[in-house]
């Protein structure tokens, strides 16, 4: 139910509605806790009284209140103190502090700790009435305010996420039209992504991380778009120069999707660092064992195991279990022990090979 239909609920009486709202009377002095009861039923509200501020928190308990009328003066537990737990706890509902003239300038300053108004000794029905429809007046535009920024909180949030969805949804386009020029390693990036997301899960990591390895690998090999076509597509074992030049592709994926993922640093690590090797001989940075992000060496595993499984203009696909052979057999070497030991885990239960059928 909204707030604003809450309060509409809540009130009667001058304040009308259909439900009644509740309030607690809070005084050491039955008579004038009887006194106000009295006053506040007539105008349509429900009461129930306590003697201090401990028996106060009590009644809450079972059943909060719109309105609290609390002398400031109580043992156990004074005005100030049932003032402080009531904002801390049921911070939705008004309280008025009732005070003697010796006490206005503490109770003005109990305005400030969330207090709506106060009320001094003696009083008349009249002023009561009043200072209680001014302060839920207050609480009423209070609360409407507070459900019209939720409100709005979550149509932002809404529009945000569909904001992303599209930019992503464009990014991924993106790499698949690059895909069309390698016929050979189309669905590469999709495999990747997927490797990558089944190891960061294996390994523990959080949501947000494995969300954005799964970019990192949708867009990996984006800087590919640079490589000149007879390269990319060459039939024949690539000569000096031709490696050098389609190995410029993490640094050139990077600078092209630097400037659109500024909030998707793990994704950019993915794209740079998924060459770098675990023993420093690796490209483009040499960066070696836990100075290579977490994301790039998971990205490291993913995007070697597809490429071997692949076929390529140059060389057939290399079979599952020789891979894993290799896999294993640069362990500790070009990859990290554990993100080998948490793909063969994987691997081991079934999941690689759903992962490749399903494409």
């Amino acid at each position: 139910m909204a707030v604003t239909d809450l309060l509409h609920r809540e009130a009667v009486g001058p304040y009308a509605g259909v439900l009644p709202p509740r309030c607690l009377v809070v005084d050491d002095e039955p008579h004038l806790r009887r006194l106000l009861c009295r006053l506040m039923r007539a105008d349509g509200f429900v009461c129930e009284e306590a003697e201090n501020g401990r028996v106060a928190l009590e009644v809450l308990d079972r059943r909060p209140a719109t309105l609290v009328l609390t002398d400031l003066h109580m043992p156990e537990l004074d005005g100030i103190g049932l003032l402080r737990a009531v904002r801390a706890q049921y911070p939705d509902t008004a309280v008025i502090l009732i005070t003697a003239l010796a006490d206005v300038q503490t109770a003005v300053e109990c305005l400030a700790l969330g207090a709506m108004d106060y009320l001094t000794k003696p009083f008349h029905p009249d002023e009561v009435r009043a200072r209680v429809s001014q302060a839920l007046d207050r609480r009423r535009l209070l609360l409407e305010n507070r459900d019209y920024h939720e409100r709005l909180e979550v149509k932002v949030a809404i529009q945000a996420q569909r904001i992303e969805e599209i930019f992503l949804a464009s990014i991924h386009s993106l790499a698949d039209t690059l895909e069309l020029r390698d016929t050979y390693t189309h669905g590469h990036s999709i495999r990747v992504s997927r490797y990558s997301v089944a190891i960061a899960r294996e390994m523990g990591l959080p949501d947000e991380f494995i969300r954005q390895v799964e970019l990192g690998g949708r867009v990996h090999d984006i800087g590919k778009i640079g490589v000149r076509e007879e390269v990319l597509n060459k039939p024949g074992p690539l000569t000096d120069e031709e490696y050098r030049h389609i190995m410029e592709h993490p640094v050139t994926g990077w600078r092209i999707l630097q400037p659109l993922l500024r909030d998707h640093a793990i994704a950019l690590n993915v794209v740079r660092s998924h060459h770098e090797r675990w023993d420093g001989s690796g490209l483009p940075d040499g960066l070696a064992r836990e100075a290579i992000p977490m994301e790039a060496r998971i990205g490291a595993v993913a995007d070697t195991f597809d490429a071997m499984t692949s076929q390529r203009p140059y060389r057939p696909g290399v079979p599952v279990r020789q891979t894993f052979e290799e896999l294993l057999r640069c362990r500790d070497t070009q990859f990290d022990a554990r993100v080998i030991d948490a793909f063969v885990a994987i691997a081991g239960r079934g999941e690689i090979t759903r992962i490749s059928d399903s494409d």
